[in-house]
């Protein structure tokens, strides 16, 4: 009985011991990351067919993007990494205070990234680059392929910016229960599982913004 009591509150009672908990949370999790791998890669696919397809239509759509807003957001996330390095790193030392700290700038950047995507989206609405009945591209290359460009575009980021979404509100969870008192030196797995996620997400972003942004862009556009 004695045994019993010596038992970490966070240790699920289907685990033997703590470093077996975190171990089957990091392979869950890495599980899950491929299947996210997966799912976009269709994507990425379909990205590749078509322009290698209809590769002016491409060239011009992309021209039509912000570059400029488009690479201050991969910085911003590229910044949202390192804080949420620090947090996991923080969670390590059992440190609640920097925790908190570095998940608050960690949702301060993605808030920043997904206004800044709201923005990109709403210019293209008031352009009428939307694919659909009011769709208008008359100065792209190809006008007649051009909503390609843009339907891959907005599948690609709007399933990005979604799992952003789903990230924030992770955070404001992880925040809550790190003023708590939750994550200690001996456990900081949820900090470290969902630092694990944001860092997929980041990358997908890094992969994102040259395809659609950079690649076969009109000079001087």
């Amino acid at each position: 009985m004695a045994s019993t009591a010596a038992v970490p509150t966070f240790l699920k009672h289907h685990f033997e011991s703590a470093d077996q908990q975190k171990g089957a949370s990091g392979i869950g999790m890495w599980l899950f990351l491929v299947t996210e791998i997966m799912f976009f890669g269709g994507l990425f696919l379909a990205y590749f067919v078509y322009r290698q397809a209809y590769p002016a239509a491409f060239a011009s759509a992309s021209s039509k993007l912000n570059l400029p807003l488009g690479a201050a957001n991969t910085v911003v996330l590229i910044c949202s990494s390192l804080t949420m390095a620090m947090a996991v790193h923080s969670a390590a030392l059992g440190k609640q205070k920097l925790i908190i700290f570095y998940l608050i700038a960690t949702l301060f950047l993605g808030g920043a990234f997904l206004g800044v995507k709201a923005y990109e989206y709403h210019d293209k609405w008031e352009h009428h680059e939307i694919p659909g009945e009011n769709f208008d591209c008359e100065t792209c290359a190809d006008p007649g392929h051009a909503p390609l460009f843009f339907s891959l575009y907005f599948a690609m980021t709007g399933l990005h910016a979604m799992h952003m979404i789903i990230g924030v509100f992770i955070i404001f969870f992880l925040i809550q229960q790190a003023a708590k008192g939750a994550y200690t030196a001996k456990w900081s797995t949820p900090v470290e599982m969902f630092g694990l996620y944001w860092h997929f997400v980041d990358i997908v972003w890094i992969f994102l913004f040259p395809l659609l942004y950079l690649i076969d862009r009109v000079p001087g556009k």
